[in-house]
């Protein structure tokens, strides 16, 4: 675990104790395509506007459209420009953008955590 993904954490736990996980998870993030978004522009660190349409299953207009909610919230940079002639596009997280997807996934382990103590209490 690094520094930054172990203070995610903390602060998720830091959050009421009593409050259900589930209340701090980020509709703008969690919203299961721009979750998708955020996690591959992660992952690639830098990803062309088809590689995420093509890898996410998604039409260019939908993409489009969740790219713009993103965008609005800080959480991705749109960079246009060209490869030899063709017209690209490429997403970026910025670092608002980085930190909600370490949050997001911090509350999803801290959900995770509590459905399996309550499994795995009698």
């Amino acid at each position: 675990m690094t520094p930054a993904e172990a203070a995610a954490e903390a602060a998720a736990e830091a959050t009421a104790p009593d409050e259900h996980p589930a209340k701090a998870l980020d509709d703008t993030v969690h919203q299961r395509v721009r979750l998708g978004i955020l996690t591959v522009a992660h992952q690639a660190r830098r990803a062309e506007f088809g590689f995420l349409r093509t890898t996410l299953d998604l039409t260019a207009g939908n993409l489009g459209q969740h790219l713009t909610v993103l965008e609005k919230a800080g959480l991705v940079a749109i960079e246009k420009g060209y490869e030899g002639r063709r017209p690209r596009t490429w997403v970026t997280l910025t670092p608002a953008g980085e930190q909600a997807l370490r949050d997001e996934v911090a509350q999803l382990k801290r959900l995770i955590r509590q459905i399996e103590d309550a499994v795995g209490s009698p």
